[in-house]
C-alpha cells in the first residue's frame, strides 16, 4: 500500500490519475456577467406614513 497502489492516493499521484480517493478538480461555472439592464423606475409616490408609537400600559401589582 503505497506509491505502487493504483486505489490509494499515493498511487494515484504517481500515476497521474484520478478517482473516489484522488478527485480532480471540480471546473466551477462562470457567469458572464449580466448586461446592464435597463434602471428601474424609481418611487415617484409618497413615502409611508409612520404609524404613531403607542406607549404600554404597565400596570402596578395591587398590595394585599
Amino acid at each position: 500500500m503505497g506509491r505502487g497502489d493504483i486505489k490509494t492516493k499515493k498511487g494515484k499521484i504517481k500515476a497521474g490519475s484520478f478517482g473516489k480517493s484522488r478527485p480532480a478538480k471540480v471546473a466551477t461555472k462562470t457567469v458572464a456577467p449580466k448586461a446592464a439592464a435597463a434602471p428601474k423606475p424609481a418611487a415617484t409616490a409618497a413615502p409611508k406614513a409612520e404609524k404613531p408609537k403607542v406607549e404600554k400600559k404597565t400596570e402596578t401589582k395591587k398590595a394585599k
